[in-house]
């Protein structure tokens, strides 16, 4: 894309917005949600995209070539089929189960947050357990599908077991609950209440003590809708802007600045999903300018399978980042409208670091990694 933009003579950015698609033209399918045009805008002008000079080797800070460049990515939100199952204790104390792991994305804080506020209660009255194959059957934690497949999993659980609930408190003597249906309450502040009148309510605590019960379950396996999957594109897309600075002298090259601007559905938790992409992001200059396999083709062995000769990020490889979410509501994509980021964060951030290369030094490489001596010759 970068190198037909400089074919046709103009910025890759503009290139990208006159070729826009509005549809999936592989599968003929209307995008669920397509938000990329405003990552576009969101992330060129958090960058200062419009202060690019075209010409490469034109831009400078000192002695050091500096080089903007910019890539897209897209990548499947899928969802997964998923077994959940919550349990409410006579203590107010709810227990979520699903066989899912966490390998450090925030998949323990996202699950607890969608129990507690699907029941109205806070984070401190639920208990996340996952990790384990005696847990109901939820899939492994790859794809980007774990917040859609394990997060609609509980919320139907955690819906089915509000509706026990609310059965429980109407039996109640003296009940203002008495007649409402569902979709008339809400959960909030450890309360089942009345949407039309929210001093009528009843003490999720004391629901089950009343009742006689020691506690409630529900177990339930969630599908993702065919229907939509059929119909439509589901995806999530970014926009990453990068700044790179090279000695013309050592071809040493250096990533300062990125922005990566993300459009993912609705972002559960910003604090866990920005640690995401910043990974991402670090991954990303790791692919680009460090990490290579080589091989011994007569041993059929990998010569750098240890971490002093396989080189990856340390701390000074890395220099500011910054993270956009670009709002974007989905009511097709799953119940929740949630679109993972494992992956997406990740793409495009080679191919813009490879493109800020060649502005900068007018030299195109098409071969990761981005190293020094690709740059000198």
């Amino acid at each position: 894309m970068d190198e037909m933009a400089y074919e046709a003579g103009l910025d890759p950015l503009e290139f990208r917005l006159r070729n826009y698609a509005e549809r999936d033209q592989n599968l003929k399918r209307p995008f669920s949600s397509k938000k990329l045009r405003e990552c576009y805008h969101e992330g060129a002008a958090k960058f200062g995209w419009d202060k690019r000079n075209p010409e490469p080797r034109s831009m400078r800070d000192g002695d050091l070539l500096v080089g903007w460049g910019m890539a897209t990515g897209v990548w499947d939100a899928s969802m997964q089929k998923c077994a959940a199952k919550v349990t409410l204790n006579a203590d107010g104390h709810l227990t979520v189960l699903s066989g899912a792991n966490d390998i450090g994305t925030g998949t323990y804080t996202i699950i607890t947050q969608i129990a507690a506020q699907t029941l109205g209660l806070p984070l401190e009255a639920v208990t996340f357990k996952l990790g384990d194959t005696t847990l109901p059957e939820a899939p492994v934690q790859g794809g980007s599908w774990t917040a859609a497949s394990v997060g609609n999993a509980v919320k139907e659980c955690c819906d089915k077991l509000g509706e026990k609930l609310l059965k429980l408190a109407q039996k109640m003597e003296d009940s203002p609950l008495k007649g409402a249906s569902y979709e008339d309450v809400q959960f909030v502040n450890g309360q089942i209440r009345l949407n039309a009148d929210i001093t009528q309510a009843v003490v999720i605590r004391d629901i089950l003590p009343a009742s006689g019960e020691e506690k409630l379950e529900v177990e339930n396996t969630m599908m993702p809708n065919p229907v939509n999957q059929a119909i439509h594109s589901l995806h999530a897309h970014n926009a990453v802007f990068v700044e790179v600075k090279v000695d013309p002298e050592l071809g040493t090259l250096h990533v300062t600045r990125v922005v990566n601007a993300v459009a993912a559905g609705r972002i559960l938790n910003p604090k866990t999903a920005r640690s995401q992409v910043l990974g991402s992001v670090v991954w990303g200059i790791s692919m680009a300018l460090m990490e290579e396999s080589v091989m011994d083709h007569g041993f059929g062995r990998y010569m750098n399978h240890n971490y002093s000769e396989y080189h990856i990020p340390v701390h000074a490889d890395i220099h500011d980042i910054d993270v956009i979410f670009v709002e974007e509501e989905d009511d097709k994509v799953n119940p929740l409208g949630i679109k993972g980021l494992g992956e997406v964060g990740l793409l495009g951030v080679a191919a813009a670091i490879a493109n800020a290369a060649y502005h900068a030094t007018g030299k195109r490489i098409r071969n990761l990694p981005v190293s020094i001596e690709k740059l000198l010759l």
